[in-house]
């Protein structure tokens, strides 16, 4: 199937406007912007009105299976500007074995976002905010990365002909910098953490006048990520879950999601029911835990952050009250889980069902389980949890067992 089949079609537009997360305030469209006069996240407003007349659900269903099948939700404007690498709707797959041992009488289900262009859900996020960056004549990105969104950005840019920057911590698992370079981009390890890595491109942005992409400092990425609120609502018959665990360290997706149900419920594609909205942070940096916990708007940098799942090692985000708004108006909540049960978790999905998670998404089996002994979660409901990227891209645990073929072996020994 010809992913691009659907980028022929007429393509009408309905964006109207800009919109500042915090005060309201009314940006021009079309022009390029970084955060508003607040220093808040800008939010992309559409004529839904419009939309809700021109889109049916069979309209919908005729279309290939990609993100660009939500044309008329999605900002770039022409078909020209779409900077694609085949951005497939991704699978959700059903955790019966691990439902079972848990008595879990619901659903748990998987959205698989490994299965995405540079193996992660960062790309949903960039393949929009380079679109949007090449309609607007941007030449120079840059951005701070753990490791994925770098990879993302740098993917796409390279496609666009467009020069990237990006600064990693130190510590950023190797595969992630070697693909960051490969695809083109300035690469370079930072003795910091993401935001220290952050402050490094808005230093820069003054000098070298590049584009700062990173999270939500462009208005975008979020919309690139609501993706995954329509996929899922598309792939439930337009029904939402009871609860998503949604790994969360910028919290991009999170936001996404929200404003997406939102704008489907305008539409009429669904009614006012919500998921619950959880996000799992690790215990080695939890803010938007501590902030959800303490009944605060904002969450105050966490020091001395640390876990094996890199992609939440977020210390501090922009987007910390757009996190908390989404989770306490939706009934959810926040939660930490320590690193030993993140990896506890991978291994007990790997081994029973054969999926490999990455931390991110073992962080959210993990805190599911710790929601479902607790009792914030029922053995009823239908939850889904958010896998961010293949598994495959990282470190796995060695394996030393060997077989020499010329000695005798005691078959025996493998029954």
């Amino acid at each position: 199937m010809r992913h691009d089949l659907n980028l022929t079609e007429d393509r009408p537009t309905f964006v109207t406007h800009l919109e500042c997360s915090y005060t309201g305030e009314r940006y021009e469209a079309d022009r390029l912007h970084n955060l508003s006069k607040a220093g808040k996240p800008l939010l992309v407003r559409y004529d839904l009105e419009g939309v809700g007349k021109a889109l049916t659900k069979e309209k919908l269903a005729s279309r290939p299976a990609d993100l660009w099948r939500y044309r008329e939700l999605l900002p770039v404007r022409e078909t020209g500007d779409i900077v694609s690498l085949g951005e497939v709707v991704t699978p959700i797959l059903p955790l019966p074995r691990m439902a079972e041992s848990l008595g879990v009488t619901g659903e748990i289900l998987v959205k698989d976002e490994g299965r995405l262009p540079t193996g992660s859900f960062k790309a949903r996020g960039l393949v929009m905010a380079v679109s949007m960056a090449k309609a607007l004549g941007v030449s120079h990105m840059a951005m701070p990365t753990n490791g994925n969104a770098g990879a993302a950005l740098s993917a796409y840019c390279s496609r666009a002909g467009i020069k990237t920057t990006i600064f990693c911590p130190e510590d950023t698992p190797p595969v992630n910098v070697s693909e960051i370079d490969i695809q083109g981009s300035d690469v370079y390890r930072v003795n910091g953490l993401i935001d220290d890595c952050g402050k490094l491109v808005g230093q820069g942005k003054e000098t070298v006048g590049w584009f700062d992409v990173s999270t939500l400092k462009e208005p975008y990425r979020i919309e690139g990520k609501k993706t995954m609120g329509l996929e899922l609502a598309e792939q439930l018959g337009w029904e939402v879950p009871d609860v998503i665990f949604y790994p969360t360290g910028g919290g991009t997706g999170l936001i996404g999601m929200w404003k997406a149900f939102q704008e489907l419920e305008d539409i009429g594609f669904i009614g006012s029911k919500r998921p619950r909205m959880v996000a799992v942070q690790a215990a080695g940096c939890a803010p938007m835990v501590k902030a959800f916990e303490t009944g605060e708007e904002h969450a105050p940098r966490w020091e001395d952050a640390h876990t094996i799942a890199s992609g939440i090692r977020v210390p501090q985000a922009v987007g910390d009250f757009l996190i908390l708004r989404a989770v306490r108006e939706s009934g959810g909540f926040a939660i930490a889980v320590e690193d030993g049960a993140i990896e506890e978790a991978l291994a007990d999905v790997a081994r029973t069902e054969g999926f490999l998670l990455c931390p991110e998404g073992a962080a959210t089996y993990a805190a599911y389980r710790q929601a479902l002994a607790d009792g914030r979660v029922a053995k009823t409901d239908r939850a889904v949890l958010f896998n961010c990227a293949t598994g495959l891209k990282y470190p796995l645990p060695p394996v030393s067992r060997t077989l020499d073929r010329h000695a005798a072996i005691d078959f025996t020994r493998f029954a």
